[in-house]
């Protein structure tokens, strides 16, 4: 598999710990659907063909591998490169996991896949593959984040996708997962829940970490073939985690190389949660003192969720990745400022590292370029007018 080569930090094998963060919490009546997808995950990654079919799939429909892209106007003096993920198929990382976890739910005989969303890429992404295989889809989404991406809305349904409007709570990325979760138990011997960050029960995490790992090792190779050296530092925004583990799978092991990992700051579990369960695993969640889960917000539907995986966390405790906050309006000036500058519309998402990539003191920086803008234009636009 493309991510075969990537440094790992495994998790305690068997219970998906990652020091204190990770593991199960989950209804007794999925703990076999967990354990069969364990298992079924084992079986490909020793299995040939699984990594055969995957890589051609990554190539030949998804695109890869995606661009570097040097921002020669975006910093002035500093060397700021772009790792394109929104040129893949659909328009961001998503794809990556999307791609592989429908390999691995049709090796398990599943016709069924469920799926949660906030952006709508990942809906998107999994609505697709849905497509390309034949597959049933069902994605469940909250109404604010649907009135935020309507694009995104339109094209799930127009890959055949049933989207699921969610509208209690805050109407965004927590209540669609639990709604999906919720889908699932309902479900389990038919469907696959095909989850779209590095959050859940163990063996999610690990999973989508793995499939990921593609950014962060296909970035090393290039950065060394344009630069003849690593980056100094490597920076990706931070909702539940994917792009950002992705990318910094293929850095871990090399200390000189800083990692930065960026919150919004009204959805900084890294920076101000504590230690509860959330969505299956532990990790670190906004949350009061009898843990109770409280709102996050972000101007980005992609960063607007009160928790993030379990390995995040756990790199958090260790102080091998940094993780800093930005605000909406540093997010929308970055937005504006890379597509003025260098004519690239990033997705909101992207534009929070993209922000802090700006006034960190390294010189040679990779940021991860999440994904593209179309669906956030609205958004964008809007805010920006009332800020004219």
């Amino acid at each position: 598999m493309s991510s075969s080569s990537a440094q790992s930090a495994p998790p305690d094998e068997g219970h998906g710990l990652y020091g204190p963060y990770g593991g199960r919490y989950v209804p007794e009546t999925l703990i076999p659907a967990l354990d069969e997808l364990e298992a079924g995950w084992r079986a490909a990654q020793a299995d040939e063909s699984f990594a055969r079919e995957l890589n051609e799939l990554l190539a030949n429909y998804g695109g890869r591998p995606t661009p570097l892209t040097l921002a020669k106007r975006f910093c002035g003096e500093k060397r700021v490169y772009l790792k394109r993920e929104d040129l893949m198929h659909t328009g961001a990382h998503k794809l990556n996991n999307a791609l592989g976890q429908i390999v691995l739910a049709r090796r398990l005989g599943k016709r069924r896949i469920v799926a949660e969303t906030g952006a709508g890429q990942h809906g998107v992404a999994t609505a697709t593959v849905c497509a390309r295989f034949g597959l049933d889809c069902v994605v469940y989404m909250g109404v604010e984040d649907m009135r935020r991406q309507r694009p995104n809305v339109e094209r799930m349904r127009l890959l055949g996708a049933e989207v699921h409007p969610v509208e209690i709570g805050t109407q965004t990325l927590k209540e669609a997962t639990s709604e999906a979760i919720r889908d699932w138990i309902a479900n389990v011997e038919t469907t696959h829940y095909l989850i779209g960050s590095c959050v859940g029960p163990h063996p999610y995490p690990k999973i989508v970490r793995e499939l990921q790992a593609v950014i962060g090792c296909e970035s090393r190779e290039q950065i060394l073939a344009r630069e003849g050296r690593l980056p100094e530092a490597v920076i990706a925004c931070v909702g539940g985690g994917s792009n950002s583990i992705g990318m910094f799978a293929g850095f871990l092991d090399d200390a000189e190389v800083k990692l930065y990992g960026v919150e919004a700051a009204g959805a900084a579990s890294l920076g101000s949660g504590r230690i509860a369960v959330l969505h299956g695993a532990r990790s670190l969640v906004l949350a009061d003192e009898d843990g109770q889960i409280a709102d996050a917000h972000s101007i980005s539907a992609g960063l607007d969720y009160p928790g993030v995986g379990p390995e995040h966390a756990a790199l958090r405790d260790s102080g091998r990745v940094t993780y800093l906050t930005c605000t909406d309006g540093e997010a929308l000036a970055a937005f504006e400022r890379l597509t003025k500058m260098e004519g690239i519309i990033p997705a909101l998402e992207s534009s929070h590292a993209l922000a802090r990539a700006l006034d960190i003191d390294e010189s040679l920086v990779l940021v991860c370029l999440s994904g593209r803008g179309d669906k956030d234009l609205d958004e964008a636009l809007a805010q920006l007018g009332r800020q004219a």
